[in-house]
């Protein structure tokens, strides 16, 4: 058992102890020490990525009767995870704040998600992977609700609503793929199915399942939940929202369709139409929306279908495309909603409402401007350098993928227009007579911006290194 901890469990069970100090923290101290519940979930955090180092990655090493697994794959999305998590652990402080009381709940329901989210990446049955997304699931009902007013409290409801239904999906075909095969460990349902022939009931259960997985992505047909639920969260609970279980998801739905899966062609076609039709709607919608927390989210839609697309067409040259673009992609978004952390969630979050601002915020502006133009794709960013790679995995897949191509790449052409519909207005001159913010952001809300633009730019000029490590972790799936 100590072997099996040390091996592949020590950071889940590191964050597990820290859980349970946050909610004895909860009990034992009064309100008045809420600030001390950020500090012990930073450290908590920075103990579990020091854990990292203990996990054997060569060769893959099975445990808990091959329940849970370890190899350089899930360690590179464990450490992402992780580190987004301490990111996002930092610009929680002014939430902190309004929850003085719940502070420590709060910050305990946090590492629960990121211990669901590390745990799907690790996990290597059914039984396992379904326990960790409801474990991941139900930390994020709370987080979404965190907020104090009703908006939070209808968006988590509505989270709550299409998550029941999508598992609905996953159970359904995990039952059916059970009956197939006989099996629930990836390994021996890829075993049995590997260069055999499988009934079309195979195909279905594999659509199933990777449909309820896809939820959390807001792909359709799951995605209207998420126009609702960004614009009712507090930005510190959406830069979560936008990263770890977007990180997980991705994580193991590129394991199941490289394994236990991989025999459906019929998933492959599914998941191309998906990711085309989720990016068409979300490219249209936001054309028309003003609110740049709805804009946000229509990109985060966007910016998965793009990554589902290449990842449904299996090789490794695409499975690194995508591991290479989650990286960049969850910077860009921490350091956009860390700015409009800074903002404060009581202003207007409509595009007028930030008419202006540059005037008196020069370097903030300049930061966040960086990474909406990281989202947008624009050259010497990240976001540049990683559909640039995306697109070259997916034109290379075969002739019969380049409609899919074409369209995706009108698409992001448009989505330059939302884009800058976001950045234009804060450039423009302001009315004298109209108050515009000066912004007075802390210490950890600066931090993180710097380190996200920092990020994106070094990964822009110099994508080399990170580009060789994700084919690395590709070809050793």
């Amino acid at each position: 058992m100590l072997n099996d901890i040390f091996n592949v469990l020590l950071p889940q069970t590191v964050l597990g102890i820290f859980i349970i100090i946050l909610l004895m923290c909860s009990i034992i101290f009064s309100p008045r020490a809420y600030k001390y519940a950020r500090f012990i979930s930073i450290l908590g955090i920075s103990a579990s990525i020091t854990a990292l180092s203990t996990v054997q990655t060569e060769p893959q090493y099975y445990t808990l009767n091959r329940a849970f697994m370890s190899d350089s794959y899930t360690l590179l999305f464990d450490f992402i995870i992780l580190s987004c998590g301490f990111l996002i652990a930092i610009i929680s402080k002014n939430l902190c704040r309004s929850i003085k009381k719940n502070a420590f709940t709060y910050q305990a329901i946090l590492l629960s998600a990121i211990f669901g989210a590390i745990n799907i990446v690790s996990a290597n049955d059914f039984i396992t992977l379904f326990v960790s997304i409801e474990i991941m699931s139900f930390a994020t009902y709370f987080l979404i609700a965190a907020a104090k007013g009703y908006h939070s409290k209808e968006a988590s409801f509505k989270y709550l609503i299409t998550s029941a239904i999508s598992s609905g999906f996953f159970l359904f075909g995990v039952s059916y793929l059970y009956g197939i095969t006989g099996f629930l460990n990836f390994s021996d349902i890829y075993e049995m199915t590997a260069g055999n022939d499988v009934p079309l009931m195979y195909s279905i259960s594999a659509i199933m399942i990777v449909l309820g997985l896809i939820s959390k992505l807001a792909v359709f047909p799951f995605a209207n939940w998420i126009l609702d639920v960004y614009k009712g969260c507090e930005t510190s609970v959406l830069a979560f929202l936008s990263t770890i279980p977007k990180l997980a998801i991705f994580g193991i739905v590129c394991r199941l369709i490289v394994f236990p899966l991989s025999s459906s062609f019929e998933l492959t076609f599914a998941l191309a139409i998906l990711s085309l039709v989720t990016a068409l709607w979300a490219n249209t919608y936001a054309i028309r929306e003003n609110n740049v927390k709805v804009i946000l989210a229509c990109s985060a839609s966007a910016n998965a279908s793009y990554a589902l697309l290449a990842a449904s067409l299996v090789s490794v040259y695409n499975l690194s495309t995508v591991i290479f673009y989650l990286i960049c992609y969850v910077f860009m978004n921490i350091g956009a909603f860390t700015f409009l952390n800074m903002y404060g969630d009581k202003n207007s979050m409509n595009i007028e409402a930030f008419q202006g601002i540059f005037h008196k915020n020069h370097g903030l502006v300049g930061a966040y401007t960086v990474c909406i133009l990281a989202l947008a794709g624009i050259p010497v960013t990240s976001g540049f350098i990683a559909k640039i790679y995306l697109f070259t995995a997916i034109a290379s897949s075969g002739l019969i993928f380049t409609p899919f191509l074409l369209i995706l790449l009108i698409l992001t052409v448009v989505a330059l227009y939302y884009y800058l519909k976001i950045l234009l207005p804060m450039f423009d001159e302001y009315d004298k007579n109209t108050d515009v913010i000066s912004l007075v952001p802390n210490f950890s809300q600066k931090f993180v911006l710097v380190t996200s633009v920092f990020v994106i730019m070094i990964i822009g000029i110099f994508p080399e290194k990170l580009i060789e490590l994700c084919r690395f972790i590709a070809y050793n799936i």
